[in-house]
């Protein structure tokens, strides 16, 4: 009998709910372990990786299903939207700017990598090699379109994806394999790199002064708006996201069903989807609300609250993942290597030619996709201090995850023939 024609041993949603909640403490716990064994695991072995896997393997198990749960559906409804509001509502173009035009032209040089890279490495197996993922080419898009919202926002972007574009949980299953694998061999070789850097901007003739400057207004920025949080604090947080999210959920059951009834032809690009509106109008908002005074919620942690949203909401998909789904379709790995490959090359090449310090080429990169939970460690690679750097541009990066993503998406699907 398959597994998913039995009962889990756990259905009550709460009792999952907690079991999720301990993986992820014990997860955080060790991650940030002085032990040496924990600190040469997480060398590694990524933390978000475990954050998806675990459950996925409680869940292979039949100790709780995922297909049964509403967790899922709680998560993405409720606290993926709340999390979108809060990550992007520090947004601080401002600052963002005063990092330097090189800064933002790396980085929309990777989102732009990413977002052609998709459609191409398609059009390249389809040319090429159209069995080397194990069935049609063209099948896989819709899959893809995951690796798209991960590689470009995070996954509160990916999760977006999964919904708009209805991705099937095996699919899924092995995508994420695929974007956490190759995602985490490119971190590795620009932590190397950033070793090498003064090398590597001798090579890029780049001159990297400036980047003393901007590590200096960062520093005075983080320190200007840090505070430790009061209650009242984390309650207009909270009031925020969640408020945001209800407007979010009001304008998109009327938006979805409007342009469904009147223009029907739109189904095809998802707009005629609520959870599209959903996703779309609570980054919008949330970008709205950075130029008030709300992105001072970011002193108080705001976007650390979001974060851990998206903790619980990756857990939650991990529940409904097989872990051995890529066991069947090893060549899906060469697609996502072809696809980083064409954001590198697109990375190098722009680099070279506007000189651009390596720092901006690795930060601009991991800003796309690893997202806040990688972006700051690449940056702190280079110096501490310049951590930030990698949090603002990553932010950034949730901001226009959805916008290039859903366009990513598109794209891969008219490349396909769909």
């Amino acid at each position: 009998m398959e597994m998913n024609d039995t009962q889990p041993l756990i259905t009550n949603d709460a009792v999952v709910f907690g079991l999720l909640m301990i993986l992820l403490g014990v997860i955080f716990v060790t991650n940030n372990s002085k032990i040496p064994f924990w600190k040469k695991f997480y060398t590694y072995v990524p933390s978000v990786l475990l954050c998806y896997f675990l459950p996925s393997i409680f869940n292979s198990m039949g100790i709780i299903s995922g297909e049964d749960s509403q967790l899922y559906f709680v998560a993405s409804r409720y606290l993926l939207p709340a999390s979108l509001v809060l990550l992007t509502l520090s947004t601080d173009f401002k600052e963002v700017m005063k990092l330097g035009s090189k800064a933002i032209i790396m980085f929309l040089t990777g989102t732009v990598g990413i977002m052609i890279g998709g459609p191409l490495s398609i059009m390249f197996f389809a040319w090429v090699a159209p069995d080397v993922v194990g069935g049609d080419i063209h099948d896989i898009w819709r899959g893809m379109t995951t690796i798209a919202g991960s590689w470009i926002g995070g996954s509160a972007n990916q999760a977006a994806m999964i919904e708009v574009f209805q991705v099937d949980e095996e699919l899924f299953s092995k995508m994420v394999t695929v974007d956490v694998i190759v995602a985490n061999l490119w971190l590795a070789v620009l932590l190397i790199g950033a070793g090498k850097s003064k090398q590597i901007d001798a090579f890029l003739k780049a001159d990297a002064s400036a980047i003393e400057g901007v590590k200096n207004k960062i520093e005075d920025y983080q320190l200007s708006i840090s505070k430790i949080p009061t209650m009242t604090d984390l309650m207009i947080v909270l009031a925020v996201g969640f408020g945001v999210t209800g407007i979010s959920h009001a304008l998109a059951d009327w938006i979805g069903p409007w342009i469904g009834a009147n223009f029907p032809e739109l189904a095809k690009y998802s707009l005629t989807s609520s959870f599209f509106w959903l996703v779309v109008i609570a980054t919008t908002i949330g970008l709205g609300l950075s130029f008030t005074k709300c992105r001072q919620l970011e002193g108080v942690g705001a976007s650390k609250v979001g974060s851990l949203f998206i903790y619980i909401l990756v857990a939650t998909i991990g529940m409904q993942m097989n872990v051995i789904a890529i066991v069947d379709s090893p060549g899906l790995f060469l697609v996502g290597i072809v696809w980083m490959l064409v954001h590198i090359l697109l990375l190098l090449v722009v680099a070279k030619l506007i000189k651009a310090p390596f720092f901006f080429v690795a930060v601009g990169s991991q800003a796309n996709v690893g997202g806040a939970a990688s972006a700051p460690v690449v940056a702190s690679a280079f110096h501490p201090s310049l951590a930030p750097v990698g949090v603002l541009l990553a932010v950034l990066g949730y901001a226009l995850g959805t916008y290039g993503a859903y366009t990513c998406g598109v794209l891969m699907q008219l490349v396909s023939g769909q």
